[in-house]
């Protein structure tokens, strides 16, 4: 099983830049950085969370996928 981070993609499909979302949620760009550039769910506090769906106009469910594992 993977979880999978879908942050970056969804930036991506805002334009919404590192910069412009760390002014909007009061965190430095490199905060916003470090959690982007996970491709698996990283730990984040759910004040963070409400945050990034807030700011991005998405749910926790946009925000994560589950891949579940091949059958061999």
């Amino acid at each position: 099983m993977t979880i999978r981070w879908r942050l970056r993609e969804i930036m991506a499909r805002q334009r919404m830049t590192n910069k412009r979302l760390a002014d909007l949620m009061g965190v430095h760009p490199n905060a916003i950085s470090r959690i982007k550039n996970q491709d698996t769910l990283p730990q984040i506090g759910g004040e963070t969370l409400n945050a990034l769906c807030k700011f991005l106009d998405c749910t926790p469910s946009d925000l994560i996928e589950y891949l579940p594992d091949e059958e061999g």
